[in-house]
C-alpha cells in the first residue's frame, strides 16, 4: 500500500494501521486485513490506477443493497472522496470468511428474491457505477427492453467494436437481436433491485452467513442476477429453489437464461477478449434474426 495512501485511510479511521496481511480476492484491486492500534481489523482495498468515482460508486451501491434489509451487507467504515487525484480506497468491515452455516443455500435463495421486490425506483439508477474496471452507464429509461437493449448490449457492442473485437458483420447481427428484444424478454415486471455482477465469487461467506459484495448495482429485470448466478456457476440448485418457491418466475424464463447472461458475456469481451468473442456471437444469433 502507497504510504499516500495508507495516511489518507488512517485519518479516515482515526487510527493507525499496525500491521496489515494480504487477502485473496479478485484480479482488479489490492485488498488486505488491516490491524489498527485500537484493536480493531477492517477490510481495505486500494487501486493507485483505479478512476477516482469507482471506490465511491462501490459504496453506493452497497448502501443501495442494504436499503432492502434482504441479505446481509458489509458495512462501509470509510471510502476515499472520489476527487481527482486523491488516493483511492474502500474500507470495509472484516468478515472472515468461514464455511457455510446451516440453511445457508436457502437464505440465498429466499434472501435474493426479497432483495428483487424490494424493487427500485426505475430500471437504471440515478449514477453511473461500474462493473468490474469498466464504467457502466445507468440513465434511467421508461421500459425494460430499451434500458436492456441500449444501456447494457449496444453499448458493450460499441465498446467491442472500438476495440477490434467485433467487425461489422457482428454490429448488425447484435442490432438484429435487439429489435427482436420486445417479443424475447418475456413478460414486463417492475424494477427489481439488482447486485449486477452476482457470480460466485461475490458472495462471501462469513460466521456461517451469505453476504453480498462487490456490486454494479441497478433497477433491472430480476432474471439478469439468476442468470448471471449459472454463468460461471458456484450457486447450488437449493439456492434456485428456494428463490422460485419465494419469488416464482414467469413462464419460459429458463429459455431467457442465455439472452441476460449476454450482457456480462460482453463485458467479458471488453475485460478479457479471447473466447468471449465467440461466446456473445453464439447467443446473438441464437436468438437474433
Amino acid at each position: 500500500m502507497e504510504r499516500r495512501t495508507q495516511q489518507a485511510i488512517e485519518a479516515a479511521l482515526g487510527a493507525s494501521i499496525e500491521r496489515a496481511r494480504t487477502c485473496a480476492g479478485g484480479d482488479i484491486n489490492d485488498a488486505v486485513a488491516a490491524e489498527l492500534a485500537d484493536g480493531r481489523t477492517v477490510f481495505v482495498k486500494t487501486n493507485a490506477g483505479a478512476e477516482a468515482a469507482m471506490f465511491p460508486a462501490e459504496a453506493r451501491g452497497l448502501q443501495f443493497l442494504r436499503e432492502a434489509n434482504a441479505l446481509p451487507i458489509p458495512k462501509v467504515l470509510a471510502v476515499s472522496s472520489g476527487a481527482a487525484g486523491e488516493p483511492s480506497f474502500l474500507v470495509l468491515e472484516y468478515l472472515p470468511p468461514s464455511p457455510a452455516g446451516h440453511g445457508h443455500d436457502e437464505r440465498v435463495g429466499r434472501g435474493l428474491a426479497a432483495l428483487h421486490r424490494f424493487g427500485a425506483p426505475s430500471f437504471g439508477l440515478d449514477h453511473d457505477n461500474f462493473i468490474g474496471r469498466l464504467p457502466q452507464a445507468n440513465a434511467a429509461c421508461e421500459r425494460w427492453v430499451e434500458f436492456y437493449g441500449e444501456r447494457r448490449i449496444l453499448r458493450e457492442v460499441r465498446r467491442a467494436r472500438d476495440a477490434g473485437h467485433f467487425d461489422e458483420g457482428a454490429r448488425r447481427a447484435f442490432e438484429g437481436l435487439c429489435v427482436r428484444l420486445d417479443d424475447l424478454l418475456g413478460p414486463e415486471e417492475p424494477p427489481a433491485r439488482l447486485h449486477g455482477d452476482l457470480w460466485g465469487g461475490n458472495l462471501h461467506t462469513s460466521g456461517g452467513q451469505p453476504y453480498l459484495i462487490d456490486p454494479a448495482v441497478y433497477g433491472g429485470h430480476r432474471e439478469v442476477d439468476l442468470a448471471m448466478m449459472r454463468l460461471f456457476g458456484g450457486f447450488s440448485s437449493t439456492v434456485f429453489s428456494a428463490y422460485e418457491a419465494a419469488f416464482p418466475l414467469a413462464p419460459g424464463a429458463a429459455e431467457r437464461v442465455e439472452l441476460y447472461q449476454l450482457y456480462p458475456v460482453l463485458v467479458h469481451v471488453n475485460l478479457f477478449g479471447g473466447g468471449y468473442v465467440g461466446s456473445a456471437l453464439r447467443i446473438a444469433k441464437r436468438y437474433g434474426r
